[in-house]
Parts: structure tokens; C-alpha cells; sequence
């Protein structure tokens, strides 16, 4: 039997940081669906270019990723606003089929321009092995899962209070409610809409990031974790990025906690399939409660 510090050290430790990237990563997800009105398919690809930035500026400069990750985040929203004026404004008036499609055909460019760029080798953001900080004689954390989940907070705290303490965030609420209604008082929808794709492609960078410091960087790894990602937004609420939050965190947990011997002496689900976990909580809570936790927007 697998004694409690098991338990913490190997699937609720890790379900905490694993959730804490998908909330980051579903955030922009549900602010897109919310606001633009379709699924933005090649968002695990702004993660993943996220992931190269900081690799690039790592192997140039010898930084922290941790230092790296703020200009990696600039530079994956700049090509995220790239990415919209270039493609998907001259469908904005289309129906939203087309920018799904338009989307999958994005996700598409921008993996193929990745592994044109810097190849299709795995690269790692830090070198060597950390020793992990031991408390109570049994439970050991990793210090980058501590500054994972700690920047994954702060950025979430940010974002926090942008959509509530500011003008921007009660415009983008406003828009994300009725677009008519918010061009009727007068809000620029248009810089709403660039707004929504800085914080969108900001926040897939950090996860992007955060996801490839904890493993390793890869061409696929912003496709791999998309599902999830997309699952964690469905069930906290499409267009609640507050439920994003929480839906990340029980995706992550969720797919961890599949993996701990509940019944026997064998995983209750193999580590190979804890992906599945999340396409079946994403499945049931279409069936179930398609609005999710928090009563989100549905189509």
C-alpha cells in the first residue's frame, strides 16, 4: 500500500502544478471563446512557441527560466496580435466554422514554422537535477514546482485584478457578455479584441513556459496538453475565466490523482492514458451541466 506521503509526493504535489498550467493555458482559451466566439485550436501552439522564446533567450543570455519567461510572454503576445490581424480579422463578420478551420490551419503554420526555426530535438530550459526540499522527514517538493505553482499564482492574481480593478477588464466582461451591447456604450470592441489576444497569448506563453521548464521543450508539447487545456475551460465555464482557474486545478488533480492505486496495488489508470481523464470530464460535464462550474456561455 502506498503510504500518505506517497500520495503527496508523487500525485497530489505534481496535480497541483500540473492544474496550475492548465488554468493558466484555459484562461486564454475561454477569454477567446468568450469574447470572439469560436475555439481557438492553435492557442497550444502559442504555448509551445512560448517555450521556444524562453529557450532562445535562455541559451543566449545564461538566465533563470524564471527571468526569461516575462519577455518570452511579450513576444508570444506580439505574434498572437500578429496572428489575428494577419488571419483571423478578415474573418471576424464570417461564421465561426471558418475561423475554427482558419484556427487548425494556424496550428498547423505555426508548428510547422517551429520546427523550421529551431528543429524538432528536445531541448531543456535548466541543466542538471535539483535536490528536492524535504519537510517532515517524508514529503519532498521539488523547488521548481514551488516556483511553478508560485508564478502560476501570481500570474492569475494578475489577471485578477486586470478584469476586475481596471477599465480593460470591466470592457472585456462588458463585451464577453453582449458584443452589441458593449459597441452600443461606446467600448472600442477592436481593442478589446487586441486586448483579449495580449492576455490570451501572454498567459499560453507562461504555461507554455512553466510546462517545459517542469519537463522538457518539444514541437508537440502545446498540442499534447490542448485537450486538457480545452477541458479545464469547458468545465469552469466557456467566457469565466475565474472558472478556468478552477477548472485547471481539478483537471490537473484529476488526471494525477487517476493515476494513484486506489484499488489494489496497481494505478487505477496507467500514466500512459491520464490524458483520457480529462476528454471523459470534459465529455460528462457536456452532457451534464454544458454551462460548467460557473455557468458559462454556451452555444
Amino acid at each position: 500500500m502506498y503510504a500518505l506521503y506517497d500520495f503527496i509526493n508523487f500525485h497530489f504535489i505534481p496535480g497541483l502544478v500540473l492544474g496550475s498550467i492548465y488554468a493558466l493555458g484555459a484562461i486564454g482559451v475561454t477569454l477567446t471563446f468568450g469574447i470572439l466566439r469560436f475555439a481557438n485550436f492553435a492557442h497550444g501552439e502559442s504555448m509551445t512557441l512560448g517555450a521556444y522564446f524562453a529557450w532562445s533567450i535562455i541559451t543566449l543570455t545564461g538566465w533563470h527560466p524564471m527571468a526569461a519567461l516575462p519577455i518570452a510572454m511579450v513576444l508570444t503576445a506580439i505574434v498572437s496580435i500578429g496572428i489575428d490581424r494577419g488571419f483571423y480579422k478578415p474573418f471576424r463578420a464570417a461564421p465561426t466554422i471558418m475561423l475554427v478551420i482558419a484556427s487548425f490551419g494556424m496550428m498547423l503554420m505555426v508548428r510547422s514554422a517551429i520546427q523550421f526555426s529551431w528543429g524538432v530535438q528536445l531541448k531543456s530550459l535548466q541543466s542538471g537535477i535539483q535536490q528536492p526540499l524535504i519537510l517532515f522527514d517524508a514529503i519532498r517538493i521539488s523547488p521548481k514546482h514551488l516556483i511553478i505553482f508560485g508564478a502560476a499564482v501570481l500570474l492569475m492574481v494578475i489577471v485578477h485584478l486586470i478584469l476586475s480593478r481596471t477599465k480593460m477588464g470591466k470592457a472585456m466582461r462588458a463585451m464577453s457578455d453582449s458584443p452589441e451591447l458593449a459597441k452600443l456604450t461606446g467600448i472600442d470592441t477592436e481593442q478589446v479584441i487586441r486586448n483579449t489576444w495580449i492576455i490570451g497569448g501572454a498567459l499560453a506563453g507562461a504555461a507554455g513556459i512553466l510546462l517545459a521548464y517542469d519537463t522538457h521543450v518539444e514541437t508537440m508539447m502545446g498540442f499534447q496538453v490542448l485537450l486538457p487545456t480545452f477541458a479545464a475551460a469547458i468545465l469552469g465555464g466557456i467566457g469565466k475565466p475565474y472558472g478556468a482557474m478552477i477548472g485547471g486545478l481539478i483537471i490537473g488533480l484529476a488526471e494525477e490523482l487517476a493515476t494513484y492505486p486506489w484499488i489494489g496495488d496497481t494505478p487505477l489508470v496507467s500514466p500512459g492514458y491520464k490524458a483520457g481523464v480529462a476528454f471523459v470530464i470534459m465529455i460528462g460535464i457536456l452532457l451534464w451541466r454544458p454551462s460548467g462550474i460557473m455557468r458559462g456561455r454556451t452555444f
